[in-house]
Order: C-alpha cells, then structure tokens, then sequence
C-alpha cells in the first residue's frame, strides 16, 4: 500500500503544483479587466465571468506596447515617460532599478544568466552552482580588477533568493549545461541530475582551476 501511495503522490504532485501556479497567474492577470469600463467587460456581453481573457488582454497590450515603441513616435512618447517618472524622487529609485534589471536579464545581447558556473562556495572544498550576471563595476571594478567575474548563487529549493558574489575568473568553471538544466538541479536539491554531455573524460576541478 505504501508502494502505490507514494507511486500515486509522485503523479498527482506536480500535477497539482502545476494547476494551482496557471490558476494564480490567470487570476492574477484577469485582475487588469479592472481598468477596462465594466460595459465592455465579458461579463457584460456573456453574463458570466470568463476565465483567460485577461491573459488575452495583456498578451495584446505587451504586443502593442512593444510594436508602438519600435517606431520613432513610440520611442519618444517612452523617453517622455522616463523624463517625468525621473521627477518623482521614490518612484525614479525604483523604476530604475527595476528597468536596469529587467534590460540587463531580457536583453538578446545580453551576458546574465546565459552560463551555469561550478564554484567553492561557502568555503573551499564545498562545490556548489551559481550564474553568470556579467562583471564588477563602478569603484569595485577599480579595486579588484579585470579578471573577475560577477555571480549570482540561488538558494534551494527557491532560486529568487540568493548570493551575490565576485570572484576571479579562474575560480569559476563554467558548466556544460543549460541554465534551465542547471535551475532544474538546484531547485530539485540535486535530484533531478541534468544529462552528461561531455564528450570527452571529465578532468580534477583543481586541474580546471589551475589553467
């Protein structure tokens, strides 16, 4: 009994988590059918709420946003915005420093988070993974110098917090793995192994480290 239990957990559990995550993002994005009149709402012409439309509704408007802002009109109007947002003292720290993130980590040129690295973390001869986020900069950059590297270590099994890190290059190992292996790693505490894909024999991380 205790065999198809735990067989019938292993299979309802993430079906489960999974349900209960879409179910709060869809609610959580019908929330915008708020700010629309409630003449033009769905429940006026169907009589009855309908779940999904305000996902609908903000996939149209970032669509919308993003193509009006690729012509010269809509990069004015967001360089208009910007300017009377950086008026407002508490609302220009955080705008910025949400926008600087968010360029930095969805930018398609960008370097945070394309590499899983394996460094000595908390102390050396503990191994752990963390991601690239790019290098130090402003007066740090001035103290340490080049050759290092910026990396941010998530925590399990939740990888939104974390340790941020500055380290030298050649401490670092970069990883054959994807971010998403990588992720899958930390948050499953090490159970779901990502697949090897060396193609050659793996060497000592001191032989890596001393290259």
């Amino acid at each position: 009994m205790k065999k198809y239990f735990v067989t019938g957990l292993l299979i309802w559990i993430p079906l489960v988590i999974t349900f209960v995550v879409l179910a709060w993002i869809v609610n959580t994005l019908d929330q915008i059918l708020l700010l629309v009149p409630a003449t033009v709402r769905p429940e006026a012409f169907f009589g009855f709420h309908v779940p999904g439309i305000g996902v609908l509704v903000s996939l149209v408007l970032i669509l919308i946003t993003g193509l009006a802002a690729a012509n010269f009109v809509g990069q004015r109007m967001v360089r208009f915005w910007e300017s009377l947002l950086s008026r407002i003292p508490v609302v220009k720290s955080i705008y910025y420093s949400v926008k600087q993130v968010s360029d930095t980590l969805l930018s398609s040129n960008g370097q945070a988070f394309r590499k899983a690295l394996l460094i000595q973390y908390p102390r050396e001869g503990m191994w752990t993974i963390g991601f690239q986020t790019g290098t130090p900069g402003g007066d740090a950059a001035h103290h340490l110098g080049s050759d290092f590297v910026s990396v941010y270590v998530p925590t399990t099994p939740n990888p939104t917090s974390g340790f941020f890190l500055m380290l030298p290059r050649k401490d670092a190992i970069e990883l054959d793995m994807s971010v998403d292996e990588a992720l899958k790693y930390i948050i499953s505490m090490g159970v779901v192994a990502p697949p090897p894909h060396r193609t050659t024999a793996p060497r000592p991380a001191a032989a890596l480290l001393n290259q």
